[in-house]
């Protein structure tokens, strides 16, 4: 045979540290490999030891020489036994054992051919398994050395039986023909066998570098400020971080429907999907009472329909800009309360001096008036004062169903109403923490409101205290007409008002006093009648 080329050794060449095998971990796989190609080897023993005791030369098999085949073929069979053994107790030297295994199997195969009557035999096919195994297996030079050792066994054997047993000088002819598969089988299945070691290398850095960006996308989005809930087409709610419990005011559920999780964001996320709704929605979720902005994007691929949900807390960044509000507002009314009381003491002290020394009609309704405008004057710098009350809280724990009575009791008393105007309803009860004069405060400015607003009849105001799970809700509601649509948004707003003779501020200083002590105040749109909301989130008791 000629000798292989320069290119054909380079094409079997491996990097370096294939070569060295000292330098780079055998991977596992291998280790498998090689087990189960000896178990093989220990059932291919077991065969031909079998069939030499009990068929002898019957075969084609052991035509030459029983013994010989019967021996071989047991020394066969407890060297595979050992190697098993050592395989599973001692895996190291991964090269060195595959290259005991090989030559094990090259120097039987010719043992048992010389038996059998040379390569008419077949025997020598056997060893294309072998070298196909190893090469699968064996990195760098190895596997020509397999092939170099398989072909001069062969060849060998075959030089026996022309020089000895008198065959043919053209019986060299199939050997040859087998050898040079040998050397195709081992180039082959290395190259098949690379191009799989390969991938299945750049699969498993594929798979870590994919584990590691889910670790850190899962870290990211539990650190977020914002809320994240990921759905799918069924309305399933598949992931969701831990901003979501603290927006819900209760533990999120784990692998539920989005109804579960709030109904508005349900109907919400339904609108976008069918193109009726915008990508954007707010709307204030119902246990938690907490005003989110929701923004649907979507995230499915290959047909898959997910969407990522992000859930922006609004109240936080409306508390955000109420402070500043607040802080410029506090140093601006400090000055102008000081400012304005002086002289309008004065003024209302010089129309009083006026009206007892001229009794003149035309000149009383001027000082009326002077009076009058004097006293809204000082309810407003009254009210303006009362923002600085804000930071100044002290809560206390208080069973909301037992103040509202009293409160109803002296707030008819002092402003001379008819009590049978006004009617408390109770769906249940609570404890809140409040500060006692602020809520005081609030519900003094609700009741007015409501009252100048009402029909004034029996049940025309009405205080409707309600439990839903751990979320309490007191409305004051009137019979009146309600506030238009387009006024709605305003109502909040300091220094607005539909009412002559207010100041604009009662209301604006009632959501604020509401949320210094972690409550909300709003306003429910209803068919007929005004609806004020104050909502306290987590309720005990």
């Amino acid at each position: 045979m000629n000798k292989p080329s320069v290119r054909e050794l380079a094409l079997f060449r491996t990097p370096d540290s294939a070569v060295r095998p000292e330098t780079q971990t055998v991977p596992e796989s291998f280790w498998v490999s090689l087990r189960y190609f000896n178990a093989y080897r220990i059932a291919i023993a077991g065969l031909f030891f079998v069939s030499g005791l009990a068929y002898g030369d019957l075969l084609s098999l052991a035509s030459q020489n029983v013994r010989l085949f019967a021996a071989t073929s047991a020394v066969y069979l407890l060297a595979a036994i050992a190697y098993q053994v050592i395989l599973t107790r001692v895996p190291q030297n991964f090269d060195t054992q595959l290259t005991v295994h090989v030559c094990t199997d090259v120097v039987v195969t010719g043992l048992l051919m010389f038996a059998s009557g040379g390569f008419r035999s077949g025997l020598a096919v056997m060893l294309l398994i072998s070298i196909a195994a190893a090469s699968l297996v064996s990195r760098g030079r190895l596997l020509l050395f397999y092939a170099a050792l398989a072909t001069i066994v062969v060849l060998v054997e075959q030089a026996v039986e022309v020089f000895v047993h008198g065959d043919p000088i053209g019986g060299f002819v199939p050997p040859a023909l087998i050898s040079v598969g040998y050397f195709a089988t081992a180039f082959i299945t290395n190259q098949l066998a690379q191009r799989v070691i390969t991938n299945e290398r750049v699969a498993r850095q594929r798979g870590i570098d994919l584990a590691n960006q889910l670790r850190i996308n899962q870290l990211v989005i539990q650190d977020v400020q914002d809320g994240v809930l990921v759905v799918d087409s069924n309305g399933l709610v598949r992931s969701h971080n831990r901003r979501i419990d603290q927006l819900l005011g209760r533990p999120a559920p784990e692998l539920d429907q989005i109804d579960t999780y709030s109904p508005e964001l349900a109907q919400a996320l339904a609108g976008w999907r069918r193109g009726a709704g915008r990508t954007s929605a707010s709307f204030t979720l119902g246990d938690s009472g907490t005003l989110v902005r929701a923004r649907f994007v979507e995230a499915g691929v290959a047909g898959d329909s997910f969407t990522v949900i992000y859930l922006e807390d609004i109240s936080k960044l409306e508390d955000q800009a109420r402070q500043l509000k607040l802080a410029a507002l506090g140093r601006l009314t400090a000055n102008i309360a000081h400012e304005i009381r002086n002289p309008l003491a004065a003024i209302t002290h010089a129309a009083e001096l006026m009206q007892e020394e001229n009794r003149q009609p035309a000149r009383e309704r001027l000082t009326r008036i002077i009076r009058d405008n004097s006293a809204r004057l000082d309810r407003m710098v009254k009210d303006v004062l009362e923002l600085n009350r804000r930071d100044r809280v002290q809560a206390e724990p208080l069973p909301v169903g037992a103040f509202l009575a009293l409160f109803l009791e002296e707030f008819v008393q002092n402003e001379q109403l008819d009590r049978g105007a006004f009617a408390l309803e109770r769906d249940g009860d609570g404890i809140v923490e409040f500060d006692r004069v602020h809520l005081h405060q609030v519900l003094w400015n609700l009741g007015r409101n409501a009252w100048r607003h009402s029909r004034k009849r029996s049940g025309s105001v009405r205080l409707r205290l309600q439990r839903q799970g751990n979320r309490l809700e007191l409305h004051v509601v009137d019979d009146g007409s309600g506030v238009a649509k387009d006024l709605q948004s305003q109502l909040f707003e300091p220094f607005f008002t539909t009412y002559s003779a207010g100041t604009g501020l009662g209301l604006y200083i009632a959501r604020e006093l509401c949320a210094a002590n972690g409550a909300a105040l709003d306003y429910v749109d209803r068919s007929s009648g005004a609806d004020f909301r104050i909502t306290w989130p987590g309720v005990r008791g």
